[in-house]
């Protein structure tokens, strides 16, 4: 096996970046999801209610980003200074965590572009948003704001297998970004990755423990380039993956230590 694919996810919600290699850090990977666009009432504003932002693409420059979307004007926005924390939530329902405002341009820049009132905040310090106690192999008080652990990771021939289910039902293929991974493994046989929950995965020299499969939303039926929903892959999920009443695709990852992997590395399951 060997890892076929990296991606970050600079702003939560937006377009990917691919990466040739990436530093692995106690959140996840350097740089994913630590700016998040959030509602007036200070909760989380993702593709689930907002398509739009399958438009946004964030890329990392020295201590900030540019902002960029077809129509609208490069923005140019700095890490935010000084210590003016505001409490947000990933979700309503989710422990609230400190972030930092980006300030009024980039507040209205993506007002704009998402046709609602919202601002952007920065995640200082990565901390705890869910309770302890709910997660299996709970990675401890730091994450980012991922919807709930640091890391995904997807197998190549289990896309390939849903695709195959797809076109028996007659309906169009659908590309692995829909499931908006941070790591793609190509090599293991189709939902061999479902084996792995608890044990470790030697990605490289980093290493990882799988937490658990993926339960599936809505954000897999939006097209990631256009923004245009639909019904699939979810209804093909929902006769062929639903167990245990969720619909599974992809595993979640915890970092067991600080390290890096790059594309092409060897991945490992341990016992």
């Amino acid at each position: 096996m060997r890892l076929a694919a990296i991606h970050t996810y600079p702003v939560k919600g937006c377009h990917r970046l691919e990466h040739d290699d990436a530093r692995v850090e106690p959140w996840g990977l350097a740089g994913d999801r630590r700016w998040m666009v959030v509602d007036a009432d200070g909760v989380g504003v993702t593709q689930r209610e907002a398509t739009d932002l399958v438009r946004l693409r964030a890329v990392p420059r020295g201590d900030g980003l540019v902002l960029t979307a077809a129509g609208h004007p490069d923005l140019d926005v700095a890490e935010p200074a000084g210590d003016a924390a505001t409490p947000v939530r990933v979700f309503r329902s989710r422990l609230p965590v400190d972030a930092v405002p980006a300030g009024d341009c980039a507040d209205r820049w993506l007002t704009t572009l998402l046709d609602r009132p919202v601002r952007l905040v920065h995640l200082r310090h990565p901390a705890r948003h869910m309770a302890p106690g709910g997660r299996d192999h709970d990675s401890g008080d730091q994450v980012s704001f991922a919807d709930e652990y640091p890391l995904l990771l997807a197998g190549a021939a289990s896309l390939d297998a849903l695709n195959d289910w797809l076109a028996e039902a007659g309906e169009e293929p659908v590309p692995m970004a829909r499931f908006r991974p941070n790591l793609v493994v190509a090599g293991a046989p189709a939902w061999a990755e479902d084996g792995w929950a608890g044990r470790p995965v030697r990605i490289g020299a980093a290493l990882f423990r799988a937490a658990g499969p993926c339960d599936r939303c809505v954000v897999t039926t939006t097209d990631q380039e256009t923004g245009v929903r639909g019904h699939e892959p979810l209804r093909t999920l929902a006769r062929h993956r639903n167990i245990g009443r969720k619909l599974l695709f992809g595993l979640h990852m915890v970092p067991e230590g600080p390290g890096a992997v790059k594309v092409g590395d060897p991945v490992t399951v341990e016992d």
